[in-house]
């Protein structure tokens, strides 16, 4: 019962702040007009690397749609601010995981940004820009499970950024350090496939791609769902590290260089 519990209380807690949220949903949804009115400039008509120009603006927009599902999470889930409070002893000292607390409490704040901010943008764009929409339940499910797979992965990142303030005064840079290569590595703004081919295969060897590049290629029925399998590997991986990484924490409760 614990996990529907935190995952309310946080959805609720965000409803307190619906106008504000509102002003970044309309703020996103202009970002993403914008990054279509540049495609829309300097694409070409006749394809790109295999993408029609419709294409292309359609998989930025829905990039931009549900990047408040795939990367907007809580910066370091928290944690730093709860070792600078003091809080993280609290937390560390309750009958439940660590990783499982703040991890049920995220799906309730991702939920929150799916309702009201993924789906509003989402409908406007398919309004707007004729986004299309998959007729088979097959492709939203597999869309579904691939976007469930990137927010954990997000959130599992997030956690081990965040444990990181047990040994560090300051660990925001972790966090804009990923969030800068996720908007290079998981296909943001471009497909991979345009990136230079020593890039490509870096990014291929990390986590990225399943976090925005591979939903919305399955999304637009470019890509076959057994493709998000990789990244069901990478949650498994991310979910031992997360585990792990508690471990150690439990033996290193650091309070303000306390």
């Amino acid at each position: 019962m614990l996990f529907p519990v935190l995952m309310k209380k946080a959805f609720a807690r965000n409803l307190q702040y619906r106008l504000s949220h509102a002003v970044n949903t309309v703020a996103s949804i202009v970002f993403g007009l914008i990054y279509v009115s540049i495609w829309q400039g300097i694409g070409q008509q006749d394809g790109m690397h295999g993408y029609s120009l419709q294409t292309v603006i359609h998989y930025v927009a829905l990039n931009q749609a549900t990047l408040w599902v795939t990367l907007f999470v809580t910066n370091g889930l928290g944690i730093e601010r709860s070792v600078r409070t003091g809080q993280i002893a609290t937390d560390l000292m309750r009958p439940v995981h660590l990783f499982y607390q703040l991890m049920c409490r995220e799906w309730g704040q991702i939920g929150y940004q799916l309702l009201y901010k993924t789906i509003p943008i989402y409908l406007i764009y398919i309004w707007m820009l004729s986004l299309p929409v998959p007729h088979s339940i097959g492709t939203w499910l597999a869309f579904a499970t691939a976007l469930a797979l990137a927010a954990f992965m997000n959130i599992c990142v997030n956690y081990l950024i965040g444990v990181t303030a047990l040994w560090t005064t300051e660990s925001n840079w972790l966090f804009w350090v990923h969030n800068s290569i996720s908007s290079v590595l998981s296909g943001f703004l471009i497909p991979i496939e345009w990136l230079p081919q020593w890039l490509q295969r870096i990014a291929y060897l990390t986590p990225y791609p399943y976090m925005q590049y591979i939903p919305s290629k399955i999304y637009l029925g470019l890509a076959s769902p057994s493709e998000m399998y990789g990244g069901l590997l990478w949650c498994v991986l991310f979910t031992a590290l997360c585990l792990a990484a508690t471990a150690v924490v439990r033996n290193k409760v650091e309070v303000q260089g306390g």
